[in-house]
């Protein structure tokens, strides 16, 4: 844990006094309106600058120059059948990625739509896979103010009228609106999922303004949490002598991103729902054959609310009611005509032409006074097809069903729930920001970070869509050993153990829980999230290595699901031919034994392996981190079945490693190629990096053996833990640190950041250390002296590879970047390690190059990372949500603490014959249940 003086050196902080006044605060501190006290905060008016992205050097080019050509040609023959390559470098998009991003919105695997710290709508991921980065400017808040007895009225968009995309203030377009907002005098503050924009004087000088956003991202709180809607709850403060009229309008282009609005056939229509929610419902006809989307726009009317509509307005000279017509009609009535509400579903849009809503609320607010008016905003699209035709029923269709009238039910739902959505939110979150023994920087990135959750193409699916594409026929497993016997355990107990075990009324077939059978508060569907919104890769599993932390923590039904969909991959096989585009050769897509890097783009689930630059095959980190992942997760949650359920995995996951121990020393070799997640950074011989997460699988192999019944197993994993491990001490401890590689390379004694990730594992998950502390803690200050502090103070983040003279290793692209995620990891490693200052001084230089105002404009888009000079790779990106894992790592929870031990130090004598897996075990035969239309061979 955190000392109480470790950060008392110095002041980092951020409090609100400092971009809002103190009276303005006192005004807003009644229902929450007021920001809280530790947020991530800008001012309206703060430059948005272009973000730059990274560029390969000559020699990194010449080298890849061949891999390349052949990424171009596969981009090209994807798209001649109208698909998106997972990774495409040689398309942009139109609209430059800025430093302007926010709080997104929403729950988790609906679709997502972010929202700039200026007010801009933007970044559209309705459609799974794609992502759309620019603004629709015609999406806005806008205010409307008259004093009674005074002539002076004020009118504006409340968002800065500073983008390019508006025209001149004399067209009937949304040029024609009052963008009058300067923005000196607004704030916004971000602690996701919530955001508040205060206006504090701005545009009426006597009226204070907070705009607070909230989405409904509830940890354990799976319905809510899957809800494709938010809330903008406004609170207005009079502070002059006359009582003032003030209208907010709420207006939403008939769009999902870039040119959709043009493609015609979009209908809107008013709807008056129940407790006072009433707005327009916009029917969206998607192209491509995507399934349609339904927006609705919505406020509530109390009895000092009046809530009007106008259901249809054009942004072209040729509307029939243009953007202009809408701007006048409520500067000079405030309101819409109540009439509209009659007028029933407009004639579907033309082609060409953009159709619009407005939603309107009124109220007077007396002078001195207060009042309060909520918006809503749901955006339900039922169905998730993805591009090889596979369609799923989104999670939360679970409890709204599939009709396009669940909008009004969402919103509805939004607008009386919002409540006690930020009651549980607050209850989450207060014991952090409450902590004064941790830094304010890290408790707001912290939280900011989740975003990713939301923003990150999760698609969230309900289990009885699988079920009715003919995925829920039952199977049975078969694993036996040389006797024929069920393995570790008698095959009659093992049965039992699968037919009594802590199933909550789950039942198992086989490997896999059947959801079909689940009680609702077990079956929680299935998810996906991509690696990337460049890299398109539904759960790269590599990168979820580090990402799982958050998941474990706030969702860990999801979390398990996600390693029983690896469970089953591991014992798949899929036997179509795939060119590997880094070497040219041809392989399978899925070889039976090894972890898939991901469950696939096209067709996820059925079609896995979407990444094929590598045969990931043949990476040698991707099956330790499997067992190290469900290791943990098992001793976390204590979740015996999903022990039973996974062990044939974990096994066959060990197995299949042994054929890469070439010299029978136990440990495993790397192939002279990027085999790894550092998927340009070659590795020869024995690594630090992959050689550590093998230790660290023998020991959670072992631990859980033991905890399933598979003594013999168990011992065979320590045996070779104590061989596999004396035996990288000897060829890469230097008496300092571990050298990058055995090889005879320039960079062979490189210092890594991330070669003690195995040992993050195990002190995360209860083992036992992987090394001798005093080795652990040598390693990790060599790291935080050499690879932290000598990248620009400290003030960036770890680099991947730095020579040990204190030069960056310039190998390859990937050596000479910083990576957010595995500099959180290297951070948490060190906590663990009682190393707590040097941890922190580690993750800050994240936040201080990525969030904080003097870095570079990464908020809300975290990359990969990014190279000395500030130039990202991979805007919004999994791996930085492994800043879970330094939280894991500050309050491990007490199944960690409290679990069984295992003694790695004792050994059974065994042959060098007789320690082989393959000598004891044989071939392992699955029968699990297949999904829809798999391809793939399961042994069944």
């Amino acid at each position: 844990m955190v000392g109480p003086t470790l950060f008392h050196r110095r002041k980092h902080s951020w409090p609100p006094e400092e971009f809002i006044s103190k009276a303005t605060l006192q005004l807003l501190d009644f229902d929450s309106a007021a920001p809280p006290s530790h947020a991530w905060r800008r001012r309206l008016n703060c430059h948005a600058n272009i973000l730059k992205e990274f560029t390969i050097t000559f020699r990194e080019a010449i080298k890849m120059v061949r891999l390349g050509i052949r990424l171009w040609s596969y981009v090209r023959e994807e798209a001649s059948h109208g698909r998106k390559a997972p990774i495409d470098p040689f398309t942009k998009d139109n609209c430059r990625p800025s430093a302007s991003q926010g709080v997104p919105l929403g729950g988790m695997g609906s679709g997502s739509i972010s929202r700039g710290f200026r007010g801009e709508f933007k970044q559209w991921q309705i459609t799974p896979g794609t992502c759309d980065p620019s603004p629709m400017m015609s999406n806005q808040f806008s205010i409307f103010i008259s004093r009674e007895n005074v002539h002076k009225k004020y009118a504006s968009v409340l968002a800065p009228g500073q983008h390019g995309s508006l025209g001149k203030s004399r067209d009937k377009g949304i040029s024609s609106w009052g963008w009058n907002l300067n923005g000196q005098h607004s704030t916004y503050h971000a602690l996701f999922p919530r955001a508040w924009t205060i206006y504090d004087g701005e545009p009426d000088p006597e009226l204070k303004i907070s705009c607070r956003q909230i989405s409904p991202f509830i940890p354990n709180n799976y319905r809510d949490s899957s809800l494709p809607a938010a809330v903008f709850v406004y609170t207005l403060v009079n502070t002059g002598k006359e009582r003032a009229k003030v209208s907010l309008v709420f207006t939403w282009a008939n769009s999902i991103g870039g040119t959709s609005h043009m493609s015609g056939g979009h209908v809107n229509e008013p709807f008056i729902g129940e407790d006072g929610v009433s707005g327009v419902l916009l029917h969206h006809k998607t192209g491509k054959g995507n399934p349609p989307v339904t927006f609705a726009i919505s406020a509530c009317e109390t009895q000092n609310v009046n809530v009007t509509v106008l259901p249809c307005f054009g942004l072209s000279e040729d509307s029939y009611f243009t953007a202009k017509d809408m701007w006048e009609t409520m500067e000079k009535d405030g309101n819409f005509d109540q009439e509209n509400f009659n007028s029933g579903p407009s004639m579907p849009s033309s082609p060409g032409d953009t159709i619009c809503a407005a939603v309107s609320a009124s109220a007077w607010v007396e002078a001195h006074g207060k009042c309060t008016v909520s918006f809503a905003l749901s955006w339900p699209s039922p169905k998730v097809k993805f591009s090889k035709g596979s369609t799923y029923d989104r999670r939360y269709t679970k409890f709204y069903g599939t009709s396009r009238r669940a909008a009004v039910d969402l919103v509805h739902d939004a607008l009386t729930h919002y409540k006690r959505w930020e009651d549980d939110i607050e209850a989450w979150q207060n014991p952090i920001l409450r902590d004064d023994m941790l830094p304010e920087w890290y408790k707001f990135t912290l939280f900011n970070e989740l975003y990713f959750l939301v923003a990150g193409g999760t698609v969230w699916i309900d289990s009885a869509s699988l079920h009715a594409n003919g995925n829920g026929q039952r199977q049975q497993s078969d694993l036996r050993n040389s006797d024929g016997k069920a393995n570790g355990i008698d095959g009659k107990e093992q049965q039992n153990n699968l037919n009594n075990g802590d199933r909550n009324g789950i039942e198992s077939n086989g490997l896999f829980v059947d959801t079909s059978q689940a009680d609702d508060e077990d079956d929680v569907g299935r998810f996906l999230y991509l690696e990337g919104v460049e890299y398109v890769m539904w759960n790269t599993y590599d990168v979820h290595f580090y990402a799982s932390y958050a998941l474990l923590m706030l969702f860990p039904k999801i979390e398990l699901n996600i390693q029983r969909d690896f469970a089953k991959a591991v014992l798949s096989e899929d036997t179509r031919k795939v060119k590997f585009l880094a070497e040219g050769n041809w392989g399978i897509r899925k070889v039976r034994g090894a972890v898939p890097h991901d469950l696939g783009m096209h067709d996820p689930w059925n079609e896995m392996n979407a990444y094929n630059i590598h045969d990931t095959s043949k990476w040698k980190d991707l099956n330790p981190k499997f067992v190290l992942q469900v290791y943990r997760d098992f001793a976390a949650t204590g979740d015996h079945q999903f022990g039973i359920d996974v062990w044939p995995a974990v096994r066959a996951a060990m197995e299949y490693m042994e054929q890469f121990d070439r010299d029978n020393d136990d440990l495993i070799e790397n192939d002279g190629f990027p085999d790894q997640t550092y998927d340009t950074w070659t590795v020869h011989g024995v690594s630090a990096y992959c050689g550590c997460l093998w230790l660290a699988a023998l020991q959670a192999a072992a631990a859980m053996a033991l905890q399933v019944g598979d003594k013999f197993f168990a011992e065979l994993c320590k045996n070779k833990f104590l061989n596999a491990k004396a035996a990288l001490e000897a060829k890469l401890w230097n008496g300092t640190y571990l050298n990058y590689d055995s090889g005879a390379s320039s960079n062979s004694k490189s210092i890594q950041t991330d070669q003690l990730a195995g040992q993050w594992y195990t002190a995360s998950s209860g083992l036992p250390p992987v090394f001798e502390e005093f080795k652990i803690r040598s390693t990790l200050q060599k790291i935080f002296d050499f690879n932290v502090m000598k990248t620009r103070g400290g003030r960036m983040g770890a680099v991947n590879g730095m020579h040990p003279d204190g030069k960056v290793d310039e190998t390859c692209m990937q050596s000479r970047e910083i990576w957010t995620g595995v500099t959180y990891a290297a951070a948490a490693t060190m906590i663990l390690s009682g190393m707590e200052e040097q941890g922190f001084t580690t993750a800050e230089g994240i936040f201080t190059a990525g969030w904080s105002e003097e870095g570079f404009g990464y908020w809300f888009q975290t990359p990969e990372g990014w190279t000395m000079d500030g130039h990202y790779r991979s805007l919004i990106y999994m791996r930085p949500l492994a800043i879970w894992g330094m939280q894991w790592a500050l309050t491990l929870p007490k199944a960690i603490l409290d679990g069984p031990k295992i003694n790695m130090v004792d050994r059974v004598h065994m042959s060098p014959r007789s320690r082989r897996f393959s000598h004891n075990v044989k071939v392992v035969k699955h029968k699990a249940k297949c999904f829809g239309n798999c391809k793939l061979s399961c042994s069944c």
